[in-house]
């Protein structure tokens, strides 16, 4: 997806024999894709830290639900019992 190397001694970037211009075209294209990349992982990061709160609420609440089945007898000894065919 995005290029890897030094813009400025990859020959593709055209750092090789090229006039300042080119140079700094090549330096503007891997800035424009660097910040492309960065607004991606951002966009990534932002939609996991959303599905991990979700998440982290979930637990809790099945973790309380589970609290109050113990404490109300419901949830002892039986819930821990593996099945007859173990």
């Amino acid at each position: 997806m995005y290029r890897s190397g030094n813009p400025l001694s990859d020959g593709a970037w055209g750092g090789k024999g090229g006039t300042g211009m080119d140079r700094q075209e090549a330096l503007e294209e891997r800035i424009a894709h660097l910040i492309r990349a960065v607004d991606d992982l951002s966009d990534v990061v932002a939609r996991q830290a959303t599905e991990i709160d979700r998440l982290t609420r979930r637990v809790q609440m099945l973790m309380e639900r589970e609290a109050d089945r113990e404490a109300q007898g419901m949830g002892s000894a039986e819930a821990n019992v593996p099945p007859p065919h173990w």
